[in-house]
């Protein structure tokens, strides 16, 4: 699957503030992501994305 930047991404796991919904900020060999709730952005190795991430949010 092909992620680019402004997508909606659901994670396993909730972020401490009870959000599983965040927004992709940069893509390439590390994915930087945005906790819609709280704004908190947090980096990740592509790796680790695609292990933490549940399924695309559709439109």
């Amino acid at each position: 699957m092909v992620y680019s930047i402004g997508d909606k991404i659901i994670t396993k796991k909730k972020h401490p503030c009870g959000n599983d919904i965040w927004t992709v900020v940069r893509v390439g060999a590390d994915f930087k992501i945005r906790c819609d709730k709280c704004g908190r952005v947090v980096m990740l190795s592509r790796e680790d994305f695609l292990r933490s991430l549940k399924n695309k949010e559709t439109e």
